[in-house]
Order: structure tokens, then sequence, then C-alpha cells
């Protein structure tokens, strides 16, 4: 009989780290962040005069809360007017007539489906100049911190889970010695 039960012990943990592994596998996609696939104007672009608007449009839709959108042009001054619109993939801001010839950097921030901060720039070149005003000086202390949420409370909750059932599972049962 204990032949028969040292088998089963090691089917239980068998099966066990497979399960694990294979969960742990699977989480990559569920990890998977909002990616840029285009921008109103194209990244690198070079245009004679500005949009009415600037976008950056993502492969998946965006969550409306907490998006920021900003245009900062080349004489470090703010170009965006107004807040930022979240239309299901793709966020924008109003422009208007731009000023200054020479490299505009859009910077965005937005939430994706999934509930992760994604950040990042994109550029475009003025290349003659516009008779726009321009807002206030921009923020030059950026963001801080790396946004998203920690790994590590769900790596602990897993081996937990995971030590729990493996207990369980070897447990001597009542009445047996």
């Amino acid at each position: 009989m204990r032949r028969h039960t040292t088998f089963t012990s090691v089917k239980v943990i068998a099966v066990g780290l497979l399960t694990m592994l294979a969960s742990m596998l699977g989480a990559g996609t569920a990890l998977a962040h909002s990616v840029v696939i285009s921008s109103t104007p194209e990244n690198g672009a070079e245009i004679a005069s500005g949009p009415e608007r600037v976008s950056v449009t993502f492969n998946e839709a965006l969550q409306e809360s907490f998006a920021s959108l900003t245009v900062v042009g080349p004489d470090g001054n703010l170009w965006t007017k107004g807040d930022p619109v979240v239309e299901g993939p793709t966020v924008s801001a109003e422009l208007g007539e731009l000023g200054p010839a020479g490299v505009y950097t859009v910077a965005f921030r937005v939430t994706s489906a999934d509930g992760h901060p994604v950040s990042g720039t994109r550029t475009f070149t003025l290349t003659q100049e516009g008779s726009g005003t321009p807002g206030a000086a921009a923020d030059s202390s950026g963001e801080s911190g790396s946004g998203g949420v920690p790994l590590w409370p769900f790596i602990v909750a897993g081996v937990l889970v995971f030590g729990g059932g493996l207990w369980f599972a070897l447990r001597k049962p009542r009445g047996e010695n």
C-alpha cells in the first residue's frame, strides 16, 4: 500500500508543476500592452503646416481615464489646446496653428484595455514657420515611477496557492499511520 501512496504523490507533484508551468507560460499574452500602430502626423514626418488635431492610434481600445497627449515645440512650449480625447484605440488633441519651424515632440501616456499605462513619444518636423501662439512652457521635470502593476504580488499569491494545494494533496488522511 505504501508504494501506491508514493506513486500517487509523485503524480500529484508532477501534475501540479506542469499546471503551474502552463499558467506561467500563458501569462505572456495576458501581459501584452497596447502598441502604437500610427499617428497623425506620422512619426518622423516633415510637414509645411500643422494639422488641426494630433493623434496616436493603438492596436486595441484604450481606457478613457488618465490619458495625456501633449505637443512640445522646438521653442520648449506646449502647442496642444485643451484636453486629449480618447475614442476607441485613438487618443487625440486639438493642435491649431503652429509656430517656429523645427522638431515637435508628441508625448503620450494612455491606459491600455488591460489597465497598464503605456507612454512614449513621436516626432514631426515643421518645415515652414507658422504664426500660431504657443501655450505655457513645457514641464521639463518628467514623470517619475515605472507605472504599471507590480508583478511580485501575483508571484507570491501563486506560490502560496500552489504550496497550499500541494500540502493538501500530500497530507496523510486521518486514521492512517
